[in-house]
């Protein structure tokens, strides 16, 4: 398997040498996920968790389906279809409407710690899907991040010891979002990586319809502007525009520099928690994401350390 994005689906060889440029590029698409977790958190504090996971992927299916046609993109063919409902079911479905409902009791700065485990989680599906044989000190070091992110969230005030249901949704977005990206890492060579998310927010479209139309018909949704705005935040940038610019840096590259920016991200989000929210940063946060981070950050540079001898496969 060549360079593999830590946490989100990759692209064709690299379209150019210029380094920095994929790098500016790369960054921005980290900023606009960084906003993800805070203004989620924002929209559910009117909007239901369920109209928000699946709404903002209607909106973004919208969008996809327009710049589709646009462009006037092939159809994908056979197993493709099948792949790519795997990539909707984690991408689309699963991390949305997990981390909608997980936000709706916890801190989005408790959030960004815990999907901070995403990059090496990405990693090891990557691994396990492209039947790699990394060297044993990326699973140490990986289950370490895991055990990091258990541990920092089973010790919050209030459960101590205790997983409580936000961190045990908050898990289960990362596995499922690490699962989709790492098929849609290996769909993107075939399909190109923009298409590969449109295509998936297409297909799971009548399912995001349905849950909308449910959502509503037990709750009409009424937000204040601010809420709208942050829901529309997320089906416009976070699942769609700002992949345009995360793709763009993979493909300017060297994707497995450029890749790493990621590692970044629950760090903007802290910030941004603290910023915009005002929530207070306590040392357990501090040490929890300082720790997930450097965990998945050392997990990805021994997972490509071995990488030139296997990107000639």
């Amino acid at each position: 398997m060549r360079d593999n994005s830590s946490a989100t689906i990759l692209e064709r060889p690299a379209v150019s040498s210029r380094q920095p440029s994929g790098l500016r590029w790369g960054l921005l698409g980290v900023a606009a996920f960084s906003f993800t977790v805070p203004f989620t958190k924002v929209a559910v504090a009117g909007l239901s968790p369920l109209f928000i996971g699946s709404g903002r992927a209607v909106v973004a299916a919208v969008l996809a389906a327009f710049a589709l046609a646009l462009t006037r993109q092939r159809l994908p063919r056979g197993v493709q279809w099948a792949r790519l409902a795997t990539v909707a079911a984690g991408v689309v479905v699963g991390f949305p409407l997990l981390t909608s409902f997980a936000l709706t009791s916890t801190p989005a700065s408790h959030g960004a710690v815990v999907i901070g485990l995403l990059p090496a989680a990405t990693a090891t599906a990557a691994v396990l899907r492209g039947r790699e044989r990394p060297p044993l000190a990326f699973w140490l070091i990986t289950g370490t991040g895991a055990l990091a992110a258990i541990a920092f969230a089973s010790l919050q005030p209030g459960g101590f010891g205790q997983l409580h249901r936000a961190d045990v949704l908050l898990l289960g977005a990362v596995i499922a979002a690490a699962i989709g990206y790492a098929e849609g890492g290996l769909l993107a060579r075939e399909l190109g990586a923009w298409q590969t998310v449109s295509w998936a927010l297409v297909l799971a479209s009548p399912l995001m319809v349905f849950l909308s139309m449910l959502s509503m018909a037990q709750q009409l949704p009424s937000g204040t502007p601010v809420q709208w705005a942050a829901f529309g935040y997320l089906g416009a940038v976070s699942m769609f525009l700002g992949f345009f610019a995360w793709y763009r840096g993979l493909a300017i590259g060297p994707m497995s520099q450029v890749s790493q920016v990621q590692l970044i991200q629950p760090v903007l989000t802290i910030c941004w928690a603290g910023l915009l929210l005002g929530e207070t940063l306590t040392w357990t946060t501090v040490i929890g994401g300082l720790a997930v981070i450097f965990c998945a950050g050392a997990a990805i540079r021994v997972r490509l350390r071995p990488a030139p001898a296997d990107q000639t496969r």
